[in-house]
């Protein structure tokens, strides 16, 4: 599969700074642009090729993104635009840090023993890690072939950009299915159900292991109907699902949208009671799936 320019690209820019500012177009995608126009036209010719990224950060976890002891790559950029989102930072792809994939690459190899030891990986996140599709199909590429565990979290709305090949180089997917009705799926996001509906369908048919993940937010998210619409989409895909996790929302988020000057429209809303937190893993439960 292409992603358009091949070859390699020498780059000006300099690459390991900070991004801040103005974002422009490429094919519909935002992407960070410096000022040079020199400098502008290689970063987009890298970043069509996958030879630079830009990474709003990365962080070594245990036990959270997937098993094991996991470097966690956050990935600038996300069509979504979900009013909970804690890191709208990498919405526009407008902050981060412009990194080469072979230093990417080589950061996580450095890790591999910690990976070997404790049955952990490389989980790639975001933003929405398919949004730098180029850059993120050669990270997981050159991770896979190393023998490192690697995960990727998504929405799935850009889940039809990965190939088959794609796909079976990825050992885990965190699939966020946001809510289980049309109606309130765009209310959340902005975009629409159905691309991670088919890419659920997709990955059960491929046999890929999935971990679902569901925020919980009170008002917007937790009406009995939509959850129960939620399980019944991820039942159809028990095969595959080897947990679901609910997340009761927070916002400790809220200082990023104040200080980027974005109208935070969960002003004031608290997290979910432990009693709703409860319900709503029943209900999962009920359709004989995994809970946590």
């Amino acid at each position: 599969m292409s992603d358009g320019i091949s070859g390699v690209v020498s780059l000006t820019p300099e690459v390991g700074r900070k991004v801040r500012g103005a974002a422009s177009g490429i094919g519909g995608v935002s992407v960070a642009e410096p000022d040079d126009p020199a400098q502008r036209a290689e970063l987009f010719a890298a970043r069509r090729t996958g030879d630079v990224g830009l990474v709003h950060s990365w962080e070594l976890v245990t036990a959270v993104d997937g098993p094991g002891t996991r470097m966690t790559l956050f990935m600038s950029g996300c069509p979504l635009r979900c009013q909970y989102c804690h890191n709208p930072d990498t919405m526009g792809m407008k902050e981060g840090t412009l990194e080469r994939v072979e230093d990417i690459i080589a950061k996580v190899l450095r890790y591999r023993r910690i990976f070997q030891r404790t049955g952990g990986g490389l989980t790639i996140s975001g933003g929405e890690p398919l949004f730098q599709i180029a850059f993120t199909r050669r990270v997981i590429n050159a991770v896979h072939d190393a023998g490192i565990h690697i995960a990727i979290d998504t929405s799935g709305y850009l889940g039809s950009r990965l190939s088959d090949e794609d796909i079976a180089n990825i050992d885990l997917f965190l699939l966020d299915v946001k809510s289980g009705n049309e109606e309130t799926y765009q209310r959340v996001t902005g975009r629409q159900l159905q691309p991670t509906i088919d890419f659920g369908e997709r990955l059960t048919r491929l046999g890929k292991k999935i971990w679902i993940r569901f925020v919980l937010v009170p008002g917007l998210t937790d009406d009995e109907h939509n959850i129960n619409q939620v399980a019944d989409i991820v039942a159809r895909w028990s095969s595959s699902v080897e947990r679901v996790e609910v997340l009761p929302f927070h916002n400790m988020g809220a200082d990023k949208w104040h200080e980027l000057d974005m109208h935070y429209t969960l002003e004031g809303v608290r997290p979910p009671s432990p009693e709703s937190v409860r319900a709503t893993k029943e209900i999962f439960r009920s359709r004989g799936l995994t809970v946590f």
